[in-house]
């Protein structure tokens, strides 16, 4: 699909990034030619980050590093900057700085936004640039393979319609995580629906290697549970607390209960520890749904396994997550954001 000037100008891209040094070139490299109009908003690099995007005549806007950052205030600072700079701009694009951009996206999700008036937010397929590197990674890619149609939120990465974006007051800067899915009840609350497409979008290095940087970035996706539910536990559709639920049910209460257990056994009576079938039997089950929900979106057995084995496995630094967010909020404190690479 061939991209005009005019069609090009229309839309606006925002990278956010610190010291993605390679990946952040990918990505700088992968919009030149579909968008003009770019911003890339930087936290703090010392890796040349700056100056390469500079160099290729790409707009730069530092963050106050006095201020605490989160991935929301960044993206809402190039917004600012955009719609100041440009306010012919009908469409603004974010973009991670370690994900490409695929060629063609841009047209694609633009031609959708015009040809849907009540869409305010389009996205696609995102994948991990090297889901072989490591199991982690290779979960992503599984995180991120979502079936296309209306949505309720989109990712990072997604092409909005700059008016109603604008009224909505943009993300909620306060979120250390979870921030798009807020962002996007809200916009739903107004009517508008969020539309995920088949199209290729973006190539994502996660590059997760090891366990505690999945067991972090679990526990940060427990904290968003929590704080999307606090903000929005009025919500019609009471927003996330299905998900906080379950972690806590998961990854608090049944241990802390087998814990019961087994202190008992080991004390008073022996046979007190056969009630550790119960908790045993509660996860075998969870284990089997989350397997045979991989099945049925079709993945091999050795995938949908590994998938199910991960999913119970992240209850445990979702609840640590819940309750981190909540300890914090009794005491008034901010989370400090929770990083994994």
């Amino acid at each position: 699909m061939s991209v005009t000037v005019a069609d090009s100008r229309s839309v606006g891209v925002i990278v956010i990034g610190r010291n993605e040094g390679e990946r952040l070139k990918r990505c700088l490299h992968s919009l030149r030619n579909d968008c003009p109009v770019m911003v890339y908003v930087d936290s703090g690099s010392t890796d040349g980050s700056i100056e390469f995007a500079k160099g290729l005549g790409v707009a730069v806007v530092s963050l106050d590093l006095s201020v605490p950052f989160t991935m929301a205030r960044g993206r809402n600072t190039g917004f600012l900057y955009l719609c100041e700079h440009h306010p012919e701009i009908e469409y603004v694009q974010f973009v991670d700085g370690d994900c490409e951009v695929v060629a063609g996206w841009i047209s694609a999700a633009r031609a959708k936004l015009n040809d849907h008036t009540d869409v305010v937010a389009v996205c696609g397929r995102r994948r991990e640039r090297s889901p072989e590197f490591s199991i982690f990674n290779q979960l992503c890619d599984v995180e991120w393979d979502c079936p296309p149609g209306v949505s309720k939120s989109c990712g990072g990465d997604a092409l909005f319609r700059v008016a109603p974006l604008r009224e909505s007051g943009g993300y909620n800067e306060r979120m250390i995580a979870g921030e798009e899915g807020e962002l996007c009840l809200r916009l739903r609350e107004k009517g508008w629906k969020i539309l995920r497409i088949a199209n290729e979008m973006t190539l994502h290095d996660a590059a997760l290697s090891r366990w505690s940087q999945w067991f972090r970035r679990t526990i940060r996706t427990g904290h968003a549970f929590a704080e999307g539910a606090f903000l929005h536990r009025n919500s019609a559709e009471k927003y996330n607390m299905r998900s906080v639920r379950s972690s806590l049910i998961w990854g608090a209460v049944v241990p802390s209960f087998a814990l019961v257990i087994l202190v008992c056994g080991l004390i008073f009576d022996f046979r007190i520890l056969w009630g550790l079938c119960i908790p045993a039997a509660g996860y075998a089950q969870l284990l089997l749904r989350g397997f045979l929900q991989q099945k049925k979106q079709g993945r091999n057995t050795r995938l949908a396994s590994l998938v199910a084995i991960f999913w119970l496995l992240g209850k445990f630094p979702e609840a640590i997550g819940v309750i981190q967010f909540w300890k914090n909020h009794v005491r008034g404190r901010r989370t400090a954001l929770i990083e994994y690479k």
